[in-house]
């Protein structure tokens, strides 16, 4: 799977990539999602070819078909028919015992958590789902991170095309714009079929995916994933619970956040930009009977970058924004599990460590949420933040740590996550008005100045005489 935006790769965004590391996978340096290589990433694989085909084809027979001329950027019909597809043709339904033992087990982890947070529970119903109910549940939540991003890619092309060429070409805009939906639906939809197989939660990536209120497990994948596992499976859905419900708890009660995640999505997008010279140069230079004779030189053309987006300042902003507010999300969480589930649970670290190692070997909820928003949420950056909200718990107590979600202005930067003392000291200095209830705060400071006003203003009509002119 690529680990960028549909398709496409900033080189420059990874310094840990070292020269010549192609580990991201064939669709690291090929902006068209298909790979290009054979197993060895070296060459080209005429079988790799008919892949290729049968998907263009398949993309350009469904144009005719109802349901697919869907206006916008991405054809979600597309995707969810792709995503259901690797589901297989059956299956199974979430059993009366299997919605049961989710119940009773996040209904133990909300006891729990009541102890270790001052936030509330925050879910209003706790559901068993499916794959299938995973993927007809969030796609509304997946089309406003990946709207923006195809948007910017799809805009970039007409964008640069001059007035006269727009004019020519305006009926074909709407083809070529509907091909481009597909294309994006195509990869999407392998992408959340993917992961359709494999999440937990619905909070795996760090976002509530889900409707607001509704806490969500997919019993099937917690059984697949306690397979491997010495825990019993009973621990390891009570564990999980935890994470699930520690997640609602933070979203429901904290409302400016889930606007400031996919805000911080948005102004990635907006940032993308092609550098359409160093494609005009490349065009003119290709000679399409060299290719036709030795299809390896156009990997070479695009594994030089070419067709790779340019990484610019606001682009890495948003980008490193958007990478310490999940790392902080995902610290939360895991600081108040520990403190919930305590020595309840005999294998919670063990089951924290693993969850740990699937996603710094690029768990499926990672490396999807990179191949579809171009971000990495970097395991180190998780770790970090999970020892400041430690250090804070242990520092200043629950309210003050807690206290630090009031305001986005308040929450700690990425340089915070790498030096926390001064951070930690800030909030132990602070005072429990700058903290507990900043916005009690900003509201009694905007009063106290109305009243300051309103004196000036009555002191001013005191020293007039009646029936004067103040002036």
């Amino acid at each position: 799977m690529s680990d960028f935006p549909f398709g496409f790769s900033n080189r420059d965004d990874d310094p840990e990539r070292k020269p010549g590391d192609e580990s991201s996978g064939s669709g690291a340096n090929n902006p068209f999602g298909f790979a290009m290589g054979g197993p060895g990433g070296g060459g080209f694989d005429p079988s790799q070819l008919g892949q290729m085909l049968s998907q263009l084809g398949a993309m350009f027979s469904s144009m005719g078909q109802p349901g697919t001329a869907q206006a916008g950027p991405v054809n979600y019909d597309i995707a969810k028919r792709l995503a259901r597809q690797q589901l297989g043709a059956s299956v199974t339904p979430v059993s009366a015992g299997a919605q049961k033992a989710v119940t009773d087990a996040s209904h133990l982890a909300e006891l729990w958590l009541d102890a270790a947070t001052t936030f509330p529970a925050g879910a209003s119903k706790t559901v068993a789902w499916t794959a299938n109910d995973w993927i007809e549940e969030t796609l509304p939540t997946w089309k406003r991170l990946c709207d923006p991003v195809a948007e910017q890619v799809s805009g970039m092309w007409t964008a640069t095309l001059p007035a006269e060429a727009r004019e020519f070409a305006g009926p074909m805009m709407g083809m070529l714009g509907q091909m481009g939906g597909l294309a994006f639906g195509s990869q999407l939809g392998q992408a959340l079929g993917q992961l359709a197989k494999e999440v937990l939660t619905s909070t795996d990536i760090g976002l509530p995916l889900g409707p607001a209120g509704t806490a969500a497990l997919l019993p099937t994948a917690i059984s697949e994933f306690s397979a491997g596992l010495e825990q019993p499976e009973s621990e390891i859905l009570v564990y999980l619970s935890a994470r699930e419900a520690a997640h609602q708890r933070l979203f429901a009660h904290v409302p400016w956040l889930r606007q400031q995640v996919l805000g911080a999505v948005e102004d990635y997008a907006r940032g993308i930009k092609m550098d359409f010279s160093a494609i005009e140069q490349a065009a003119a230079g290709l000679d399409p009977m060299t290719l036709a004779q030795d299809p390896s030189k156009l990997e070479e053309l695009l594994s030089q970058g070419t067709f790779e987006p340019q990484t610019t300042p606001e682009q890495k902003a948003a980008l490193e924004r958007l990478e310490t507010l999940l790392a902080l999300i995902e610290g939360w969480v895991e600081t108040v599990v520990s403190d919930a589930v305590g020595d309840r649970l005999p294998g919670a670290g063990a089951l924290a460590e693993t969850l740990r190692r699937r996603r710094a070997t690029g768990g499926p909820a990672e490396q999807t949420f990179a191949t579809l928003v171009g971000l990495e949420l970097r395991p180190r950056k998780v770790r970090e933040a999970a020892a400041l909200w430690r250090r804070l718990t242990d520092d200043t107590g629950l309210e003050k740590r807690d206290g630090v979600w009031a305001h986005p202005d308040l929450l700690p930067d990425s340089s915070d996550l790498d030096s926390p003392a001064g951070f930690i000291d800030s909030v132990l200095g602070g005072g429990s008005t700058a903290f507990d209830d900043p916005l009690a705060q900003l509201a009694e400071t905007e009063a106290r100045e109305r009243a300051e006003k309103e004196a000036r203003g009555g002191d001013a009509e005191a020293g007039t005489p009646d029936g004067e002119d103040p002036k």
